[in-house]
């Protein structure tokens, strides 16, 4: 299946590239004058209809593309992020045993690391390679009966899919690793099993439940350590690199208030409702907010007690005004789509809630590009 790209005309990408690169020396004065070098952008523009980001541009685009990303609420620390080049790779193979080094180095004993692993870009005359999975570690959903999903709901297509082309299950827990899918350039998409030791998991329990008295230590429940997404474009002064996969740390909410309790994913507000013994008849006794609460104290303490880099909310709004603050001493404008930074429980407690933001679209940027949502589905997989 081939991959179609968004394509740009040299004057576009010499538009976005003089951007850039004006922007890379200003951010870097060792760098010096920019002239020469975009006189040099200029002419392999000419000649190939491309250019080549030197190592240090690489680095500098993919930290302000996170500086840029207006739907992340933990850009503090944008100017920190491991820059890993694989650019010379373009077959799947080799991309996925990359991905899953990015994942070791990555997790780094538990001490989160942020990382980005930048492969070959588009090319005039071909597609990059790309990363189907939405990211390297997903969770297998198991739809065989037509109202029950064991596992999380949102990947039951991609794990339908993978079963058909031959993929065999994993023990059917609600904690399968899916296999990662990778189309290299020219090639079909084909699909890499995780290795175990590429992955850290934490077991999921109640504080105040540690010694298993109020059975949720029984429950099995799990979530790993890096959330790094993997279908997104990082595009840079004109470049565009559609496979990019790159990571944080996760913020506790993403687990205990999205990914655990959405109604699309685990589901597991009745459950714990259920466990908790609360009056479920009637949504005026607010026990979806309870039981929210105390699922999310379970994550952030779970994670605390294994030791595993996490955010909690309240935290994470602070350390965002802060990083408004430095930026906006340095004369840099901060984009933000609030929507995505207040928090998903407890939001008007937090400072960001209180505040507005311009949704102001950038240059260098990761971006999804048409069509990645639909094949992180599994969409023409088969």
């Amino acid at each position: 299946m081939e991959i179609l790209q968004q394509r740009s005309t040299t004057a576009q990408v010499w538009e976005a590239a003089e951007e850039f690169i004006r922007l890379f020396h200003r951010e870097n004065p060792d760098a010096g004058d920019p002239r020469e070098r975009l006189a040099a952008v200029r002419a392999e523009l000419a000649d190939t209809g491309t250019y080549r980001h030197t190592p240090e541009e690489l680095v500098h685009g993919a930290r302000v593309a996170w500086r840029n990303s207006n739907r992340c609420i933990g850009r503090l620390y944008w100017n920190s992020l491991r820059v890993r080049d694989r650019r010379g790779l373009t077959d799947a193979g080799e991309i996925a045993d990359e991905c899953f080094e990015h994942l070791r180095e990555a997790t780094n004993g538990g001490r989160v690391r942020p990382t980005i692993t930048v492969f070959a870009p588009d090319a005039p005359d071909r597609a990059g390679p790309v990363i189907w999975s939405e990211q390297l570690v997903r969770y297998a959903g198991y739809g065989d009966h037509p109202s029950i999903t064991v596992g999380d709901a949102r990947n039951a297509p991609l794990t339908s899919a993978l079963l058909e082309l031959g993929w065999s299950r994993g023990a059917g827990t609600p904690f399968d690793l899916l296999p990662l899918v990778v189309q290299g350039v020219d090639d079909k998409p084909r699909w890499f099993d995780v290795p175990a030791d590429a992955v850290l998991e934490v077991p999921i329990e109640h504080p105040d439940g540690a010694d298993g008295g109020d059975g949720w230590t029984d429950w099995g429940l799990r979530w790993h350590a890096v959330p790094a997404i993997s279908n997104m474009c990082l595009e840079i002064g004109g470049i565009h690199y559609p496979a990019a996969p790159f990571n944080g740390w996760y913020m506790g909410t993403e687990i205990g208030a999205r990914n655990l309790a959405d109604t699309d994913r685990y589901n597991l507000l009745p459950a714990v409702a259920r466990r908790m013994g609360l009056d479920t008849a009637s949504d005026r006794s607010l026990w979806k907010d309870r039981a929210l609460v105390e699922l999310n104290r379970a994550v952030l303490h779970s994670f605390d007690r294994a030791k595993v880099t996490i955010a909690d909310h309240h935290t994470e709004s602070r350390r965002f005004l802060t990083h408004m603050e430095k930026e906006e001493r340095k004369g840099r404008d901060v984009g933000a789509d609030w929507s995505w930074i207040v928090p998903p429980i407890s939001g008007s407690a937090t400072p960001v809630f209180h505040r507005t933001f311009e949704d102001s679209p950038s240059a260098t940027v990761y971006v999804h590009h048409p069509g990645a949502q639909e094949r992180a589905q599994g969409r023409d997989l088969v």
